[in-house]
C-alpha cells in the first residue's frame, strides 16, 4: 500500500514543539522566559499549532508542560495547542483532568500527544514499572477518552475504581500517538488515532515506517486516519553560509543522537521545498523544534518559519 491510495494534503499545517530544557547554567527564570519568547514568536509567525514535551526527574532544568502550557495559552490564539504525555507515568484520571482543564482555557482545539516513554531511572523516579509500560499505556489510552466522555471507569491495573472527572473538555480532544516500533504502529492502526512519526527518521526510513503504518491499517481493515503527523528538528537560516556553519557546529558537538539527514537546516526557500516534499508523502502536519543553541537565532528561525508557511500556501 502507498500514499497514492489516499488523499494528500499538499499544504501542510506547520506548528512548533517548544524546547523545554535550557541547561543548568541559565538562571531558572531566564529558561522559562526562553519558552515564553519562543511561543510569542510562534504566535507572531501565525503557526498552526503549539506543543510542549514531557520528561521527568532530570538533573538539568526541564520546565514541566502542564503549568507552562497554562501560561502559554493566555496569549496563544492559533488553531491548535497541546502537550505530550508519557502515559505510563501518569495516573489516567489525573491526566484526563489536567488535559480537560487546559482545554477550557483556550478557544484553540486541544490535542494530547502521547508516547510510551523510556528510561528505567525516569520510571523508577515516578514510582512505576518500566517493564510494564506497554500495558499501562494501552489501558490508559482506553480510560482517558472514556473519562472525557463523562463515563465512570474502573481498572485494576491502574487501581481506579468508578472514577469520573469534571469539568469535561468543551470539545473532543484529538489524540496523536508517537510510534516507531512495529507493535506501536499496530497500536495506532487499531485505535484509529493520529500517527506522530519520530523526529529521528531520515527520509528513507520515514517512507518505510509510513508504508508499515499503512500496511497495519490494511491488516486491521481500517483506513488510515486522515491526519498523519511528524516532528522535524529544524533551523531556518538567513543564508546558505549560515546553514553550513550550523551543520559544521553540530557535526563537531553532536545533536541529540538524531541522524543528520533527519534534520532540516535550510533557508526559507529550501525549507519550503523540504516541507512540501513531506506533505507529498502524506504528512498533514509538520511539528518543528528549533535546534539552534542560541536563543536569538532560534527565535529568528521561528519567525522565518512563518515565511515558509506563507511561501508554501502561495505556491498552491
Amino acid at each position: 500500500m502507498n500514499n497514492e491510495s489516499f488523499n494528500v494534503q499538499t499544504t501542510p499545517n506547520i506548528g512548533i514543539s517548544i524546547r523545554s530544557s535550557y541547561g543548568s547554567k541559565l538562571p531558572s527564570r531566564e529558561g522559562a522566559k526562553h519558552i515564553l519568547d519562543r511561543a510569542q514568536a510562534a504566535s507572531e509567525a501565525e503557526l498552526d499549532s503549539l506543543f510542549l514535551g514531557d520528561h521527568h526527574a532530570t538533573r538539568t532544568p526541564y520546565y514541566q508542560n502542564i503549568p507552562m502550557m497554562g501560561r502559554l495559552l493566555a496569549s496563544w490564539s492559533g488553531p491548535e495547542a497541546g502537550v505530550l504525555l508519557l502515559l505510563p507515568l501518569w495516573s489516567p484520571v489525573l491526566a484526563a483532568e489536567l488535559i480537560a482543564t487546559l482545554a477550557t482555557l483556550t478557544s484553540s482545539r486541544f490535542i494530547m500527544q502521547c508516547g510510551i516513554g523510556y528510561g528505567a531511572k525516569q520510571f523508577a523516579a515516578m514510582g512505576t514499572d518500566h517493564l510494564g509500560r506497554g500495558e499501562r499505556f494501552t489501558r490508559a489510552l482506553d480510560l482517558i477518552p472514556a473519562l472525557w466522555a463523562g463515563e465512570s471507569v474502573s481498572d485494576s491495573l491502574w487501581q481506579v475504581d468508578r472514577a469520573v472527572i469534571s469539568p469535561l473538555p468543551p470539545e473532543p480532544i484529538d489524540i496523536w500517538i508517537g510510534a516507531t516500533a512495529p507493535i506501536a504502529l499496530r497500536r495506532v492502526a487499531k485505535t484509529g488515532h493520529v500517527w506522530l512519526a519520530d523526529p529521528g527518521l531520515a527520509p528513507d526510513a520515514l517512507v518505510r515506517k509510513r508504508d508499515r503504518y499503512y500496511a497495519e491499517c490494511e491488516a486491521e481493515g481500517k483506513s488510515p486516519n486522515p491526519r498523519m503527523t511528524l516532528r522535524r528538528d529544524v533551523h531556518i537560516a538567513e543564508s546558505t553560509r549560515a546553514c553550513e556553519a550550523l551543520r559544521a557546529q553540530l557535526s563537531k558537538e553532536g545533536y541529540r543522537g538524531i541522524d543528520p539527514d533527519a534534520l532540516i537546516i535550510a533557508t526559507v526557500e529550501e525549507a519550503s521545498d523540504r516541507f512540501s516534499a513531506l506533505a507529498e508523502l502524506g504528512f498533514t502536519d509538520i511539528i518543528t523544534r528549533h535546534l539552534h543553541p542560541n536563543q536569538n537565532d532560534a527565535v529568528a528561525s521561528i519567525h522565518r518559519l512563518g515565511e515558509v508557511r506563507e511561501r508554501i500556501s502561495a505556491s498552491q
